[in-house]
């Protein structure tokens, strides 16, 4: 009787392959203000689902927002200055 095997070696990662890398943890840190500002937002427009939004809750979601916009340009600021440009 002959046995199906796999033909190919194993596809998963090794163990020591299997953690984020140092670039990977500092690129997550500084993405960090526009992860938490993302996150006050869905947060802010999660609580005026089931309901009319109040005042108050529309400011909360539209400083969320704001709070947003300002994280995405900063961020974007500062990949201009630490990318070089390419084939310049």
């Amino acid at each position: 009787m002959g046995y199906i095997v796999a033909v190919q070696t194993g596809v998963t990662a090794a163990e020591f392959d299997r953690g984020p890398t140092a670039a990977e943890l500092d690129a997550i840190e500084a993405e960090m203000p526009l992860i938490s500002a993302e996150v006050d937002l869905l947060d802010a427009q999660i609580t005026v689902l089931d309901r009319t939004p109040s005042e108050l809750d529309s400011r909360r979601v539209h400083r969320a927002r704001r709070r947003v916009l300002a994280a995405r340009r900063e961020l974007a600021n500062l990949s201009a200055v630490v990318v070089p440009e390419v084939g310049a």
